[in-house]
């Protein structure tokens, strides 16, 4: 195994006799109370230190104490705190390339065995998905996009208007020209899916620390002049470790900025509504309109509807106290998601809003996510920037971050995910 067990190998000279860091090393376990909760305990060392505890860092988490690794997860409030608790939850199948349709099925597979790991409910409904086309163009994708799932044992469909309408009653079918229908898909419950996760982590000898922001990571230079880490600083000691992955979400700029890192990333303003109840609608399957940009997945009794907005409000920062927060929704933006929300599901016009849902979102310039190593700094792994995509890829990339830090490199070919 070519993982680097370091951190039992640093050296308080390395840290400065005189420093606090360096008084710190010696600590082997340290007990404070806080405001936030009556004792937080940090570990002096761990193999590997998670900064984020939303999806990423749980799947993270999980698939490191599966290797047997000594893993320790960080979070600054609570569990799924950020942009995981209020995730949509929609998990499809099937995307353009062959590492994507992977990745989303590693997932699903993760989700799929969890329930028989653990004894709880992920909260893994599969309801089914449909991909909606206007046009033969778009309907051609979809005939490729059922192609390369037969190559990887994925079922689909490919439907005329009026089959997708028996599968959806609500959608107009004259408006379509077909759709694809993807059976495997569906939604998962945030919440209870970080439960699960954290349960089997922690019983395999993982940590979770709630309540513990990381205020510093700590850099140096080996012998041989690269820069790497060796730790992290926390309200309740420093953790030694040669290895930190950041799965901060829409904070992971400000991680990356501790270690005097950039990161392309940028906030971003993303929502989706939820309508009131709806007459049958139970177990419906979620739909994607491409061509709209937006999609629809049920809840309840109830029709959630989000998209890609095309003038998105981006935001320079979000505060670090903005846990459960969210934005008032700007209706000017929201509105072309209505538009096609009415034209493909005509009852949208005349159903009331229950709920609206507006919370922060990290979006990349190529639309990828950020994994891997970072170049400028060894032992710096990221595992964010997803793209509001986060829910469906979490597992899958999570896999693949688990095998960059066990065995140097990833199974599969993640190019255009690697933040090189």
């Amino acid at each position: 195994m070519m993982f680097r067990l370091a951190a039992s190998k640093i050296s308080p000279v390395h840290l400065g006799a005189s420093s606090s860091y360096g008084r710190l090393w010696n600590v082997k376990c340290r007990t404070v109370v806080s405001e936030q909760s009556s004792e937080v305990e940090v570990p002096g060392s761990a193999d590997v230190v998670i900064i984020g505890g939303g999806s990423q860092g749980c799947h993270t988490l999980y698939q490191l104490t599966k290797r047997g690794v000594k893993a320790v997860l960080l979070e600054r409030a609570k569990l799924t705190s950020g942009t995981t608790w209020h995730t949509a939850g929609c998990v499809w199948r099937l995307r353009p390339n062959d590492i994507d349709t992977l990745l989303l099925n590693d997932t699903r597979d993760v989700l799929m065995q969890l329930e028989a790991e653990t004894g709880l409910d992920p909260g893994w409904i599969m309801n089914g998905g449909i991909f909606i086309a206007y046009n033969e163009e778009r309907m051609n994708e979809y005939r490729r996009l059922s192609t390369i799932g037969v190559s990887f044992g994925i079922e689909s469909h490919i439907l005329d208007p009026g089959e997708t309408q028996k599968l959806f009653p609500l959608i107009n079918p004259d408006v379509i020209v077909g759709s694809l229908y993807s059976p495997g898909d569906g939604v998962v419950d945030p919440s209870t899916l970080c439960t699960s996760l954290t349960k089997v982590a922690t019983s395999r000898g993982g940590k979770v620390i709630e309540n513990c922001p990381v205020s510093d990571i700590l850099t140096r230079k080996n012998d041989f002049g690269t820069p790497e880490v060796y730790g992290v600083v926390t309200p309740y000691g420093a953790i030694m470790t040669n290895c930190v992955v950041n799965c901060a979400g829409v904070w992971s700029r400000d991680i990356a900025a501790m270690a005097c890192l950039r990161l392309p990333l940028v906030p971003m303003k993303h929502a989706y509504i939820v309508s009131e109840s709806v007459p049958d609608i139970h177990g419906l399957p979620n739909i994607r309109d491409h061509d709209a940009s937006t999609y629809f997945r049920i809840q309840g009794e109830s029709i959630c509807m989000g998209g890609y907005e095309y003038n998105p409000i981006l935001l320079d920062s979000v505060p670090q106290d903005f846990e459960f927060g969210l934005y008032e929704l700007d209706w000017s933006v929201f509105n072309f998601c209505i538009q096609g929300a009415v034209k493909l599901m005509p009852i949208y016009e005349s159903l009331g809003v229950k709920t609206t849902v507006c919370g922060p979102e990290s979006f990349t310039p190529d639309h990828k996510p950020l994994l891997g190593e970072d170049p400028r700094l060894r032992g710096m792994y990221h595992n964010c920037g997803f793209n509001s995509s986060g829910m469906m890829l979490a597992g899958g990339c999570a896999i693949q971050i688990a095998q960059w830090i066990v065995n140097g490199r990833p199974d599969l070919h993640m190019f255009s995910y690697d933040i090189r």
